[in-house]
């Protein structure tokens, strides 16, 4: 037994130093290589700080792209799902007044049309993506809003649309408050 336990101790020690010293400062270094340097990519306008490009933000005016709905308001602090399955009342009562304000506020736009990340809540809750489609589906409104030709604005999502990585993983997506941003630059 006696020959096992100084073995197993400098196992120990050696994962001890890997798992809780160079790996946490090879993170911190790969981190620094990062938009942001590891603290998040902030978004400015006229130098102040308005945002954070990967954390979602509460857009309800029409005269901007919607966010996806949040479970927990959009506290980054808080970061949840609603935790309700696909079953539970209170869930589909919340999935239909989403919808319902949805097309209360997109007149034309059919029930059938609306992307499902419109209605529903995100796993974090702090999702700061739709799908182009998601944010095609809004064209409309906004055109009519802001006196925007609909081109104008189709093409300023595909503009914003990020492709998936290397072509092959992930889906394209287009970042809201970017999206919101370029928007306001548009004249």
């Amino acid at each position: 037994m006696k020959k096992y336990i100084l073995p197993s101790l400098k196992i120990t020690v050696a994962f001890l130093i890997l798992c809780s010293v160079l790996y946490p400062l090879f993170i911190a270094l790969v981190a620094r290589l990062a938009p942001g340097q590891g603290r998040g990519e902030t978004l400015s306008v006229n130098g102040k700080v308005v945002g954070y490009a990967n954390i979602g933000q509460k857009f309800d005016q029409d005269k901007y792209f919607w966010s996806r709905p949040s479970a927990v308001a959009f506290n980054a602090a808080g970061s949840a799902g609603s935790n309700k399955g696909p079953s539970n009342p209170d869930y589909l009562k919340d999935v239909q007044a989403h919808i319902d304000t949805f097309l209360v506020h997109n007149p034309g736009v059919r029930k059938e049309e609306i992307p499902a990340e419109l209605v529903t809540y995100s796993g974090s809750g702090l999702d700061p993506d739709l799908s182009p489609a998601g944010a095609r589906v809004q064209v409309k409104r906004i055109a009519v809003v802001r006196g925007i030709p609909e081109a104008t604005l189709y093409d300023l999502v595909n503009t914003q649309t990020e492709k998936p990585l290397l072509g092959l993983f992930g889906p394209a997506k287009v970042n809201v408050l970017k999206l919101n941003l370029a928007l306001d630059r548009i004249k």
